[in-house]
């Protein structure tokens, strides 16, 4: 690392020629790969924009100016080139640096990030304040990574033309989705037509006929030819329309063109966006070949870009994957859908089988909700697949388009819990208490992986929408026997003793855990695996808890809502009198680190539940 290990970073960027920049690039990726072969992370999204990140930082001050990433996927080497390459090694590790932006973790990042399409929308944000305020910053949004798919974006470009702020958006077009029209015209009349004498001399010709008899008449006739030669080499023209200059497309990987290009925009009046094209991937082979596989790994051999295996069990996102697939071979009416994750929710096979039934809508939550809800009303049955923490955004559409007509939508709900190393952007904490609140919804939480192909089963016999919300990660097995499932029921694993615990969901793996503690240390207890949130069997529930003398509440969920709630209100209104204790995600946002690690931090493991629970039974002589 000649370059990189001797820079004062980010200042000494700028004092580089373009040679000691294309060095510096090929030690950032040579960095990146070391270390996020170790750690995992979201790797082929940032090496696409090693480059772009080197010449927005030879251009702008990152301190006084502010750059906004979209998503935080593409960031990796800016978070080495300011002030983190020393910590980069601790990334998405517990206690380390987020493998996203985060404006508490450094004052280079100049907003937070996690889901996709803020970028637009929150730079304008900032570039409107920074003018009411009088200072004298520059503010760049780099979007890309298929974020473009989202209506946030096309609402915040509106805006944008709308109030006409000089701002830069950087539309990193890392799979060329917009157009294949990069070429040599293209890139050459671009920068003509941004350049700044061609710059000056529209603004001395716009003022010449500002001031002249039929003169905007002649302005306007000019201003649709220049548009129209644009747009017939160029893909430019729909941004043009939105109010923003067009500059591109941009060889993403030339430094010189993209410090050009910076440039060129800086000096327009109003906005202006730079059409970049990057290759995903770009400087190891194996994520060049297949960027969707290498956009977020776990650890890997940096020789062979093999994964690193760490078991062989299934996963929930498996199981799901392969039980759709068969119930869509009996039902020609189920169809699945997802937005822009056919990998990450396991539906590849089915889009592979079922081509003419599967719908990848792109990163638009909400409008696949309520573009199922059209599917449902018209006699099919949508199964919608998409991490928890991404349907959040689309809680309108599930209230109005789908609960209030009690149609027939399955939300198949994965990374429910806590996600892991991607943190509180994507810890998918708040479902089970979101979605209690509507009417009409059927929700289910298996605790195995049997149990979720149960529960796909019957949610295609239920007449409304159902929720079936899983975590990731390998599914849990275990060793005693199951009981079926049956709507709204509760299963009953084990009734004696004073003392119950009644577990949501897959933390049943922890509850089972405290069990067998309790057991061990010679006393009884009662467990009972909950499954269903809404409808819930109060009935049953009561038969086994009225007369325990505690009752232990345990969830992977926000404890404000949850369903750990809604049996403490089912007690108290029915007269209970012993003591209640509820386990689950305090009001506070779980940081990212590995699983483990992180339900001890919040006390939720079956150790730490036992050292306050244990106390609840006489001591044994």
């Amino acid at each position: 690392m000649e370059i990189l290990d001797r820079l004062q970073l980010p200042d000494d960027i700028r004092k580089l020629n373009y040679e000691e920049l294309d060095k510096l690039a090929q030690e950032v990726r040579e960095f990146m790969l070391e270390s996020v072969s170790k750690t995992g992370g979201h790797l082929a999204p940032s090496l696409g924009v090693v480059e772009l990140t080197l010449a927005l930082l030879k251009v702008f001050d990152p301190l006084n100016d502010r750059i906004v990433w979209d998503v935080g996927h593409q960031s990796y080497a800016y978070k080495i080139l300011t002030d983190r390459k020393n910590k980069f090694h601790t990334l998405r590790q517990y206690g380390g640096i987020s493998g996203f932006n985060k404006i508490s973790e450094s004052p280079y990042d100049a907003f937070g990030v996690g889901h996709t399409s803020t970028s637009i929308a929150s730079a304008l944000g900032i570039k409107t304040a920074s003018d009411m305020k009088g200072k004298d910053q520059k503010v760049v949004a780099v979007i890309g990574d298929g974020a473009m798919t989202a209506g946030l974006a096309y609402e915040a470009i509106n805006y944008l033309g709308h109030l006409d702020k000089n701002m830069i958006v950087i539309l990193n077009d890392n799979e060329m989705s917009i157009s294949p029209n990069v070429g040599a015209m293209s890139s050459y009349l671009s920068r003509i037509m941004t350049g700044e004498i061609y710059t000056r001399f529209r603004k001395d010709v716009a003022n010449i006929f500002e001031h002249a008899p039929m003169g905007s008449a002649f302005l306007h006739v000019a201003k649709k030819m220049e548009e129209g030669l644009k747009g017939f080499f160029t893909p430019g023209v729909l941004f043009e329309e939105f109010g923003l200059k067009y500059i591109g497309p941009i060889n993403g990987h030339n430094i010189r063109d993209l410090t050009k290009a910076l440039h060129n925009a800086e000096i327009q009046d109003g906005p202006a966006l730079i059409h970049v094209g990057t290759k995903k991937g770009k400087g190891f082979k194996p994520a060049e070949e297949n960027p969707e596989k290498f956009h977020g790994v776990s650890a890997f051999d940096l020789k062979t870009g093999e994964a690193v295996k760490f078991g062989k069990k299934k996963t929930y996102t498996d199981i799901f994957g392969d039980k759709i697939c068969e119930m869509a071979e009996k039902d020609e009416n189920i169809v699945a859908l997802t937005a822009a994750m056919p990998d990450g929710v396991g539906l590849r096979s089915f889009s592979e089988k079922f081509p003419d039934r599967f719908f990848d809508v792109g990163i638009a939550e909400q409008f696949a909700v309520t573009y199922s809800a059209g599917l449902a009303v018209n006699g099919l049955k949508p199964y919608v697949a998409i991490y928890s923490t991404f349907l959040q955004r689309a809680f309108d559409s599930i209230i109005h388009d789908v609960a209030l007509q009690n149609l027939p939508v399955t939300f198949c709900i994965d990374r429910g819990g806590i996600v892991g190393a991607d943190g509180p952007t994507h810890h998918g904490t708040f479902d089970l208490s979101y979605l209690r609140l509507i009417p009409n919804m059927t929700i289910m939480a298996p605790k195995d992986g049997d149990e979720l192909e149960e529960m796909l089963e019957l949610s295609s016999s239920v007449d409304g929408p159902v929720a079936i919300r899983y975590p990731r990660g390998s599914a849990d097995e275990y060793d005693f026997a199951r009981q079926p499932v049956k709507l709204g029921e509760p299963e009953i694993i084990s009734d004696q003793g004073d003392y119950a615990i009644v577990s949501v969901g897959h933390i049943f793996s922890e509850s089972y855990k405290l069990y067998n503690k309790i057991k061990q240390s010679g006393n009884k207890c009662s467990l009972v695996n909950l499954r269903f949130v809404k409808p819930l069997d109060s009935k049953k529930l009561l038969e086994v808890l009225y007369e325990k003398k505690g009752v232990i509440l345990i969830e992977e969920n926000a404890l404000n809502g949850g369903a750990c709630e809604k049996i403490q209100s089912l007690l108290i209104d029915n007269g209970y009198k012993g003591e209640i204790k509820k386990f689950g995600i305090p009001d506070e946002f779980v940081p990212h680190g590995d699983i483990p690690s992180l339900r001890k931090s919040i006390g939720l493991n079956a150790d730490y539940i036992f050292d306050i629970v244990k106390d609840l039974w006489p001591k044994n002589d």
